[in-house]
């Protein structure tokens, strides 16, 4: 059995910005805040992150505040992936000096790789960090799927422990556990498909609805893995409409207008996303605090 670096729900954290780049102050507030509500890891540099729009000096900023914030408390996971395996090892070095407990490296973007490609990637970065791995599959947004069958071949190597899998494919999923078994623990991508994938054998969610309701999200994996399978996806399905509003423009744009609704200063994301409409606005705020409100 691989290395377990979380079990529940680890929080793929959004990143407040202001004219000098990371705001440290607010961004310690969600992390502290985040811990007291029972989340189970912190994910830094994400796509919720906007990483993408990150310099190199803003990564290594946000990666120290947040392992300093936890100090120990919970795992802080670096996302280092990216579309250049060199750069990618570089990125996955500097998060392993700094002190991350572990990595989550996405699949290669617009240069694209076959599925040998994504072997030899992944295999090569395994090779130069001792940190725990969780591979990344977004198809939606890299334009590259981890199949099965390369998701089996990943799994034989040590340092590989797990996968975020935001395919959307429950077929497929089920085929990863089939194949993989314990040597390679999966994480709900998707909010929406928490206890499915849980159902299917997953350990827990990477999740962005955690970010404004932390120890809700918590919660669900909590009851699930405790036997309260009804409770568990009574609060899958109430969260739904306010899931789908925290998807209803490219994330991260509605869940740092969420953030900025519940008193942080998390300011607007970096172009090229833009500020949330106020139409879309105005439905995450009534679904927002109508979750809040039923779960006081």
């Amino acid at each position: 059995m691989k290395k377990v670096l979380f079990k529940g729900c680890g929080t793929a954290i959004a990143t407040p910005f202001d004219e000098k780049g990371v705001n440290i102050k607010e961004f310690e507030k969600l992390v502290e805040t985040q811990i007291q509500n029972n989340v189970d890891a912190i994910i830094v540099c994400g796509t919720t992150g906007e990483s993408a729009t990150m310099t190199q000096e803003e990564k290594a900023e946000a990666i120290k505040t947040a392992i300093k914030t936890s100090n120990g408390r919970i795992p802080i996971i670096v996302g280092t992936g990216g579309n250049n395996t060199k750069q990618v090892i570089e990125n996955s070095k500097i998060a392993e000096s700094l002190g991350a407990d572990g990595l989550l490296i996405v699949t290669p973007y617009y240069n694209k790789c076959t599925q040998k490609g994504l072997i030899e990637h992944y295999k090569t970065i395994s090779e130069s960090v001792n940190l725990p791995i969780i591979l990344y599959s977004v198809p939606s947004r890299t334009g590259v799927n981890i199949e099965p069958k390369t998701c089996y071949e990943l799994s034989k190597i040590e340092n590989i422990v797990a996968i975020k899998e935001a395919s959307g494919n429950l077929s497929q999923i089920a085929q990863i556990a089939h194949l993989c078994g314990e040597d390679l623990h999966i994480y709900s991508g998707n909010d929406d498909q928490i206890l499915p994938i849980l159902s299917l054998g997953g350990i827990g969610v990477i999740s962005v609805l955690s970010n404004v309701m932390p120890e809700y999200t918590h919660n669900i994996t909590k009851n699930f893995f405790e036997g309260d399978i009804k409770l568990a996806t009574k609060m899958q399905l109430d969260a739904i409409p306010l899931i789908n509003s925290l998807f209803s423009e490219v994330n991260p744009i509605p869940v740092k207008a969420a953030l900025n609704l519940l008193g942080y200063d998390f300011g607007v994301p970096r172009l090229p996303l833009t500020k949330m409409t106020e139409e879309k606005e105005k439905i995450l705020k009534e679904e927002l605090f109508k979750l809040i409100n039923k779960n006081k």
